[in-house]
């Protein structure tokens, strides 16, 4: 169903992003500059080409550093990305970023080059209304060198070449292909990629999933059994709406989305008080947000892969038919259990989601404040808002969301939770820090 879902969105959306030339986007916040322009244009560009939400990860890292790089190598305030300052004097740092995704763009989607180009003739212009063509022109140069190096890096970080399809084993409690589609686990090289920040994918690994035999795994599984089935009685309206929405869209997604808007308020409310080049408000400060929230969630992402092949559990869609093997006597087998919609292809432990949406609120939560207010729209759910008063209640409705999905047990939402937030907190301490003499 979701794929179905995101092939009529793409097709539909094709048309329309070929014939965009402004800073318009889907259910998105007004972009306060070209940062956010591009941050837009980047999840576009995803959701047109069919970009998985694990692979969106990769793909947004690569762009945000890029971006960063190219910021703050003309008005160095932090340590870079990769990319040592370098750039002239005097270049304009809008220009830069804004060549620095496109070339990204460009290179991992050659398909979509009419709506970039388009994109970045808009972007140009707008810059040349307030600033000199000598400025862009150097910006231009250097965005390029930037998006070259960042290219040239990343191609060794062992995304490919692809490993051989992973089948899992058929041992009690072992992942193997799960319906409708059976295909192999997704993307195993995830799991020993090159991190960005942290020291090593298996840095922040989980202690693992509950023993099959044990309470809490009994307790998890009857939690999923009957919240998460196709035909659940248990089950809320809210509860339904929310488990489609969070799979709706990529979780990447969502959360830039959700800095986006909340980049424009605070900007809005700098202006209302008079607070011109306030901390959220300049093009570095939120090149540098948007850099750090998305090298989390790709660091994230390798560290929950690498704990999902570790493990290599199986989902409650082969867990509860097969119960009757698993040893405990408080699991009750059901040989036509159905989740709500169709399992993701790969092992359950940790959730993805859980991992990737707790850093990301790890980051948002450190730079706005736990207690922030916020809300979030779906790129492709057009109309359904969910409404937030912190962090923490959000990333309680993720992993509500993928139990009542039927598509994971809550040890691994909580403990995806708490690796996604350790990968956070490391990131924050030890990624893009100020420069000695700067701040």
């Amino acid at each position: 169903m979701r794929t179905r879902l995101r092939i009529l969105l793409r097709t539909l959306v094709v048309g329309i992003v070929s014939a965009v030339v402004g800073p318009v986007a889907l259910a998105a916040a007004a972009p306060t500059d070209e940062i956010a322009n591009w941050n837009q244009m980047l999840f576009r560009a995803g959701l047109v080409g069919g970009t998985s939400p694990l692979v969106i990860t990769r793909v947004a890292a690569i762009v945000q550093a890029a971006v960063f790089d190219a910021v703050n190598g003309i008005d160095p305030r932090y340590a870079p990305v990769h990319v040592p300052p370098a750039a002239p004097a005097g270049a304009s740092q809008e220009a830069a970023a804004a060549q620095a995704a496109y070339v990204i763009l460009l290179q991992l989607y050659p398909t979509q080059k009419s709506a970039l180009d388009a994109r970045l003739a808009v972007s140009l212009a707008s810059i040349g209304t307030r600033e000199s063509s000598a400025a862009i022109a150097s910006g231009i140069a250097w965005g390029q060198t930037v998006a070259n190096a960042i290219l040239t890096w990343r191609s060794t970080d062992g995304f490919t070449p692809a490993p051989p399809p992973f089948l899992g084993g058929t041992g009690v409690g072992e992942w193997r292909p799960t319906p409708p589609a059976f295909a192999p686990g997704a993307a195993p090289q995830f799991a020993y990629m090159t991190p960005w920040v942290i020291s090593a994918p298996g840095q922040f690994r989980p202690a693992g999933p509950p023993i099959l035999t044990s309470a809490r795994y009994a307790a998890d599984f009857n939690e999923t059994k009957i919240m998460g089935s196709m035909s659940s009685a248990t089950r809320t309206p809210d509860q339904t709406i929310f488990a489609w929405f969070w799979a709706s869209s990529t979780a990447s997604y969502l959360w830039n989305n959700v800095a986006l808007s909340l980049m424009e308020r605070a900007r809005d409310s700098s202006e209302d008080d008079g607070r011109h080049g306030q901390h959220h408000t300049s093009t570095l400060e939120n090149a540098r947000l948007l850099a750090l929230l998305n090298l989390a969630i790709a660091d994230a992402a390798i560290g929950c892969w690498e704990a999902k092949y570790t493990y290599v559990f199986w989902r409650p869609v082969t867990a509860i038919p097969l119960a009757d093997t698993d040893g405990n006597p408080a699991t009750i087998a059901d040989p036509t259990w159905v989740p709500l919609f169709a399992t993701p292809a790969h092992p359950e432990y940790p959730s993805g989601h859980s991992c990737v949406s707790g850093a990301a609120a790890g980051v948002l939560a450190r730079y706005f404040g736990e207690k922030t207010r916020f809300g979030v729209t779906s790129d492709v759910m057009p109309g359904v808002v969910r409404s937030f008063d912190s962090f923490s209640k959000a990333l309680d409705e993720v992993k509500n969301a993928r139990i009542f999905a039927g598509i994971h047990f809550r040890s691994a939402t909580n403990d995806g939770e708490t690796l996604g937030a350790s990968v956070a907190g490391y990131v924050l301490e030890n990624a893009l820090q100020p420069l000695a003499g700067t701040h």
